[in-house]
This record gives structure tokens, sequence and C-alpha cells, in this order.
């Protein structure tokens, strides 16, 4: 069809770029804390923010994120706990209508954000509706479910319908799915032995990259990557390496320089 590109756009990277425990592992020792994001967007091309999750940021701060970031870089924004773990997304169309106009701050260096759901947010599927049509596009939102009761073909029949993106999880609660619910695909990986401390494997790396390739035969045009396991600097390494497989088979991160 006219309308789907041939090579899919891959976004790799980590969740989050300021761990003080990276100096020295990746980041090399002595470089100023103000020069570690351009050390990472030297080596991948998109980040989640998953402070915007515990703070809110004045417009500056966006700004400022948005001209710190080389060309064709990506940020993922992960939406507010008051909207999902507080509200558990009832009655939050105003903080999801004033989150969404801070997003709109980073203009063109946004890629999607991030809808976590807390475990305990009850299974209704109109609730999530409303939530994901407050944010005005929907296909710009992930959704990533923290409970398996919401793992249903309703579920994923509602972000189809609306083009809402399917957060694909692997943790040591589970594996991805193999659903791809709208033209872009989301992979967050914890960790697997334990939440956020695993070092990936190769065979495991060569793992994510068959889900990533599965994904672009299913129609995924855009393709996000994080790894979240941050100790040891254990995602910056993984990314790197996931980056080489991927290079490896002829796919290739889009370019942020």
């Amino acid at each position: 069809m006219a309308s789907f590109i041939q090579s899919p756009c891959f976004y790799i990277g980590t969740s989050g770029w300021t761990y003080p425990h990276w100096q020295g592992r990746f980041y090399p020792p002595g470089l100023p804390a103000s020069r570690r994001f351009a050390f990472y967007a030297q080596h991948f091309n998109a980040v989640e923010i998953n402070a915007t999750f515990y703070r809110t940021f004045k417009e500056p701060t966006y700004r400022k994120w948005a001209a710190q970031a080389p060309e064709g870089f990506r940020y993922v924004l992960k939406a507010p706990k008051t909207i999902t773990h507080r509200k558990y997304l009832e009655d939050a169309e105003e903080d999801i209508r004033a989150f969404r106009t801070s997003a709109e701050f980073l203009e063109d260096k946004l890629g999607v954000i991030l809808l976590q759901l807390a475990p305990s947010t009850p299974y209704d599927p109109s609730r999530l509706r409303r939530a994901l049509l407050a944010f005005g596009d929907p296909s710009r939102i992930v959704v990533e479910f923290r409970h398996p009761r919401w793992l249903t073909e309703e579920t994923r029949a509602l972000l189809a319908d609306l083009g809402a993106v399917f957060c694909e999880a692997d943790s040591p609660k589970s594996r991805p799915l193999g659903w791809v619910t709208a033209r872009t695909a989301y992979f967050r990986l914890h960790g697997r032995s334990h939440w956020y401390y695993h070092n990936y494997t190769q065979e495991e790396l060569h793992e994510i990259a068959d889900w990533i390739r599965r994904a672009t035969r299913q129609g995924a045009q855009t393709v996000y990557v994080f790894f979240n396991n941050d100790f040891e600097a254990f995602a910056p390494f993984n990314a790197l390496a996931l980056q080489k497989i991927l290079s490896g088979a002829g796919l290739t991160p889009a370019p942020s320089q």
C-alpha cells in the first residue's frame, strides 16, 4: 500500500539518562553531569523520561530538552502518576489535557507518551477509552498494563480501534504477547530475572530482535525499544548490543544527527 513506508523506523535507548552510577561504566570518568545527555545522544536516538511521572515541569524545561536534542532524536514522556496511580484514569481529562499541552513544548522531538496503568486499576475499557481520547491523538499514546486482567481481546480491540499502541513488556512477570495494535510498536525491557537488575544475554537479545522483526511483519512502521534495567549500567550496554544485532540483520536505528 502506498501509505506504508518500506523500511521501518527504529528508536532504541534507555529509560532515563541521568544515572550517577553509570559514571565510569557507560559515561567516561570525569564527564560533567551537564554533558551526559550529549554523550548519550551520540549513541542513541531516543530516551524515556520517567521524571514526568513523578513531578511537573514548566515550559522552559521542555524547551531546553527540545533544544539539546539532535535532529531526529525523540523523547518519550511518562504520563503523571496523578492520572494513572491516583485517579486511575477516572475524571482525569483535565489533567491529561494539561500534560498534553506541556508535552507539545517538545515540538518535533516528542515521540509518544507512555501511559502506565497502575496494577490496581479496575478493568474498565470505557474508562481507558475516555482517557485515550482525552489525549487528542490516541496513536501517540502507548499503554503499559501492569495487571493481566487487562490482557483481553476486548482491550486489544479497543487499542486497535483507536490506533493506540500496546506496550510489550519483558519483566520477571511477563513476556511480550505479539500484539501490534497500531503502526507503532513499543517494547519496555525491565529485566528478566530481576526487575531493573538483569543483564540480558546475547541469546535473550537475539530473542528480542526476533520480537521486533515479528512486529514489523505485522505492520509496525515505527518501533521503540527501551531498556529499563539501569543497575550496573546494564541498560545502555544492552541497548548498544541490540543495535549491533539489528544492524547485522540490515535493520538500523533512525539517524539522530
